[in-house]
């Protein structure tokens, strides 16, 4: 059974930092206001406002700014401000002594999959996949309702419409995963996710067809979908087609690459690069309920 942080309490102190892309104040200001309004500290990192390039500081302060939260004990949660790319460069210089002593949540999604494949996989600590600061007013009231009641301690149920590429059964087992493109690119290192016995969980932004029929090749052929007690499959946006059209949109593909197999599979949950990004708790045994009428992840 791998370990949930505390719930938060009033009072606690989160900790905002950049881990990739770099954020402005600005563009902060509705998440810092909502989180005080959950009677929560907000202390925000060095890497607020920071820049090099595309980056929310160089590979350094990031590191740095991370390895800080990590080892204060009084910081109840990491709340990534966004994604983009820039976390895995930071990520192996990274020691995980003191959260290992100190647990606490890591909460984001898109690029803090890392983040969550590392956590999860490699120490046994549960983490959170949901909305972060970035564009949090953006968000539905039920995609920030879900994040709050997750970080203080209640635990999140789920019953989503049906799909007709949805696959009926029952499958229990705990959930991993995130964003494809970065699942796809950690197979094969040291980051790669024991998927045997889970419920895996997808999503993905602004990729080209092909490109989502090759990472669900390189899943498959890596034996990722074979052994899973469940399919979870969210938010596939802003897809792209060459001119020559790939003949398939990205849930077909997905469905097409684990038709072999008789776990249950939904499509349509709602999570992901998504105005209603549910937040979903990396690491915790869920139970997964596919029928004609819904979907229910419990």
């Amino acid at each position: 059974m791998l370990l949930r942080p505390p719930a938060l309490q009033q009072g606690d102190t989160v900790y905002l930092l950049g881990t990739a892309r770099k954020i402005s104040m600005a563009e902060i200001e509705f998440a810092i206001a909502t989180f005080k309004s959950w009677g929560l500290q907000v202390v925000l990192g060095k890497t607020i406002g920071a820049e090099q390039h595309q980056f929310a500081g160089d590979d350094q302060l990031r590191k740095d700014d991370f390895q800080t939260a990590l080892d204060n004990p009084d910081v109840r949660a990491i709340i990534c401000s966004r994604g983009g790319y820039g976390t895995v460069r930071m990520m192996d210089d990274l020691n995980f002594d003191a959260f290992m002593k100190h647990p606490k949540w890591i909460v984001g999604f898109s690029d803090i999959t890392y983040l969550h494949v590392h956590v999860t996989n490699s120490i046994g600590i549960q983490t959170l996949h949901s909305s972060m600061p970035f564009a949090l007013d953006k968000k539905t009231p039920e995609a920030l309702e879900t994040m709050r009641q997750e970080l203080f301690g209640h635990k999140c149920c789920f019953d989503v419409e049906p799909h007709p590429l949805n696959r009926i059964g029952n499958g229990e087992g705990f959930l991993i995963g995130g964003n494809l493109s970065i699942l796809y690119s950690i197979t094969g290192t040291k980051s790669g996710m024991n998927t045997s016995g889970k419920i895996l969980f997808l999503e993905d932004l602004d990729e080209y067809l092909y490109h989502i029929d090759r990472m669900m090749m390189n899943l498959k052929r890596s034996s990722k979908l074979h052994d899973l007690a469940g399919l979870v499959v969210g938010g596939f946006s802003d897809m792209h087609d060459n001119e020559t059209s790939f003949g398939k949109n990205a849930y077909e593909i997905i469905a097409e690459h684990v038709q072999e197999f008789n776990y249950p599979v939904c499509f349509g949950f709602p999570a992901g690069h998504i105005p209603d990004n549910r937040a979903l708790v990396m690491g915790r045994k869920y139970k997964l309920e596919v029928t004609n009428q819904n979907a229910s992840l419990f």
